[in-house]
């Protein structure tokens, strides 16, 4: 991940790094989201986990994409959380969503998380294809999620393998046979 900027294909892809730039996210994201977030719900992403804020320029230094994201301690795993992914319309199919999606996964691993969740609209077809082509599989369905009464979709990517809790059982049981004097 970066803490400087990496150009591919003329993007700029860029971390957070002032206030100054609240207002060219808050644009984008108020722009291609039906959800509306409040300054303190950026300030809460934005300020806590900043590394795991991009945005995207172009080369007239135009903000054209930005992920937020965080990191947190959840059910005895670190679960990394996309909250907000938006690239400007005239810029997609550039693979600019795919690569600030994989940036700060690659961010999240480095800071071992276990899995990675997301939730988008069960109608949001392009955001769902591209989270499905990275690895992310539908772990729910949540009625009315969205403001708009459209339903979403949990989305989890598995950076680590559970462990097999079956075999663990099995060689628990055949661990505790084998210690075990009376065992017949």
């Amino acid at each position: 991940m970066c803490k400087e900027k990496i150009v591919i294909n003329d993007i700029s892809y860029e971390p957070f790094e002032s206030e100054s730039q609240m207002p060219e996210i808050m644009s984008l994201i108020e722009s291609h989201l039906s959800e509306p977030y409040s300054i303190y719900t950026y300030r809460y992403f934005i300020h806590s986990w900043p590394e795991l804020c991009l945005l995207c320029y172009d080369k007239n230094r135009k903000c054209v994409g930005v992920i937020i994201c965080k990191l947190d301690y959840h059910n005895n795993s670190y679960r990394g959380y996309i909250a907000m992914l938006a690239v400007d319309k005239e810029y997609r199919k550039r693979k600019i969503g795919s690569t600030l999606v994989k940036l700060v996964v690659n961010k999240m691993k480095e800071q071992n998380a276990d899995e990675v969740v997301l939730e988008t609209e069960k109608t949001n077809t392009g955001a769902l294809g591209l989270y499905e082509y990275l690895g992310f599989i539908r772990d729910k369905r949540l009625p009315r999620y969205y403001l708009n009464g459209v339903d979403a979709f949990r989305l989890k990517l598995f950076l680590k393998e559970p462990p097999n809790l079956l075999q663990n059982n099995i060689d628990n049981i055949n661990n505790d046979y084998e210690n075990d004097e009376n065992f017949i």
